[in-house]
């Protein structure tokens, strides 16, 4: 009887233990199976933890990574890109498939058997798998972002009242094939959605070669000098021109260009001569004479070179040579020491021929401000490249030595003043002054200069002739010629200033 108790004992308590596990193993079951719904631990989605959520949830999750706007920051300015707007979807449908494959791929029982010893599965990273425009996100960088945020160089400004330039501002330009790429990388990563843009810098813009005009004619202006000048200067890199003339503050015409009394500044194109009929192979003797004519202004050493010419027609052949490489305002009609004769009495001129100017003019020789600046340009083209009207007009008397040879004459002018006087000391200024005393009232009306000025920052021709009715007076004159000559090599070298 107590084994028989016994027997049913046993058989109610592994009854009990088996109805047990079978609730054990079918609740497990159940939470397996409703785990297995969802995305598994160590799970990602394009870099977006989805372990536990569904396929809705995962799809909602990735959505609001994906379409958050990305931060962008370009020099100072920041702001935000929608990726829809450059084109950039997810394809969410394939990710998805490709993640539930992961998670219903495996043995269900196997995948049980796992669960219920607690066993982690190896965690699935899905890639992301999207689509950008890159035409829509260039057009959108240049469109939206370049076009507002870009800057053009600024260029130096002149300082009012004085002869200096404040420096500008360099400029900014987006780099837009970096641009793209870093865009493109920002929008396919969860996590690093800000860009610092790059961009290029351009060099601050030199002032342009108007607000030197309207700095020169403000030097004139405000000056104390109250006659007529007639300005001409010429950038020797790209030609640019600055031409103009002021009679008593007001600008007046200079078509055709007015004619000064050119003084000692017809001294250049009698030595031209010389060099272009005699040649440059220079004696001892001829050599010192031209020194003297152009380094020290001595008349009766240019009268020397005039003979040397020719005897007797010696200012007839120079005006000639100038007529022809295109200067029909420039003449010389006579030889410098007194009482000598005019060759060309009453010579008219485009400069002279004027009605609207009244000057009392040296009949003997007569320049323009632009025809002796050209004349200067042609020189140190046709030493520099074999440019120029020189070469050109005399192609079998003219080389670029004969033209550096004058240019090394009209160095030894060491005046110190006028042009010179406006630029730092050492720098290079192949130049000739000139000033007459009028025979009328010994006074002097005409004062002129004309070099060349090699700077750091580009080299420029100065023509400048003054004529006052009354008398030129040296302190008012030569200081507006220095601070017009400082102005135009402030212009070139404003960077070094």
């Amino acid at each position: 009887m107590r084994n028989r108790n016994t027997n049913i004992l046993l058989r109610g308590v592994s009854i009990l233990f088996l109805t047990g596990a079978l609730v054990l193993t079918i609740t497990s079951l159940i939470a397996y199976s409703r785990q297995r719904n969802n995305y598994p631990n160590g799970m990602t989605i394009a870099g977006v933890p989805v372990d536990g959520l569904s396929p809705a949830q995962a799809s909602q999750r990735l959505l609001e990574v994906y379409t958050t706007p990305i931060q962008a920051n370009y020099a100072e300015a920041s702001f935000y890109i929608d990726p829809g707007t450059v084109g950039f979807q997810i394809d969410m449908e394939t990710m998805l498939a490709a993640a539930d494959l992961s998670r219903t791929g495996g043995s269900f029982w196997g995948g049980f058997w796992d669960y219920l010893w607690n066993r982690t599965p190896s965690a699935t990273q899905i890639p992301l798998s999207a689509n950008i425009s890159e035409e829509r996100l260039r057009e959108f960088l240049q469109n939206e972002i370049a076009s507002r945020y870009d800057k053009p160089p600024a260029p130096a400004q002149p300082i009012p009242g004085g002869t200096s330039f404040l420096p500008g501002a360099p400029g900014q330009t987006l780099d837009l094939d970096r641009a793209v790429l870093l865009i493109t990388d920002a929008l396919r990563s969860p996590t690093n959605r800000s860009v610092a843009l790059s961009f290029t810098q351009s060099s601050a813009a030199r002032p342009t070669i108007d607000n030197l005009e309207i700095l020169l004619k403000q030097i004139i202006i405000t000056s104390d000098f109250d006659g007529l000048i007639g300005f001409y200067m010429m950038d020797l890199q790209t030609g640019q021109e600055i031409h103009f003339a002021i009679n008593q503050k007001q600008e007046i015409s200079v078509e055709p260009d007015i004619a000064f009394t050119a003084s000692s500044t017809i001294k250049v194109p009698v030595v031209a001569s010389y060099l272009i009929n005699q040649g440059s192979n220079l004696d001892t003797t001829t050599a010192d004479i031209i020194l003297r004519t152009l380094g020290r202004s001595d008349n009766s050493a240019t009268d020397l070179v005039l003979q040397r010419i020719d005897e007797s027609n010696g200012p007839i052949i120079v005006t000639r040579d100038m007529e022809a490489i295109g200067l029909e305002s420039t003449y010389l009609g006579g030889m410098f020491y007194l009482g000598a004769p005019n060759l060309l009495p009453n010579k008219v001129t485009p400069g002279n021929s004027r009605t609207d100017i009244f000057m009392e003019r040296d009949t003997y020789s007569q320049t323009t401000p632009s025809e002796m600046g050209i004349l200067l340009a042609d020189i140190y083209q046709c030493a520099q490249n074999a440019g120029g009207a020189l070469i050109a007009a005399f192609p079998d008397k003219v080389s670029p030595a004969t033209c550096q040879l004058l240019i090394d004459f009209m160095a030894q002018d060491k005046l110190g003043s006028l042009i010179q006087g406006g630029v730092p000391d050492g720098t290079l200024v192949p130049h000739k002054h000139g000033y007459v005393t009028s025979p009328r009232d010994g006074y002097v009306h005409d004062i002129s200069d004309v070099g060349i000025v090699y700077s750091p920052g580009g080299n420029f021709v100065l023509s400048i002739y003054t004529y006052h009715p009354v008398q030129n007076i040296w302190d008012v004159t030569n200081p507006l010629f220095v601070d017009l000559a400082q102005a135009t090599y402030n212009y070139f070298n404003v960077t070094t200033q």
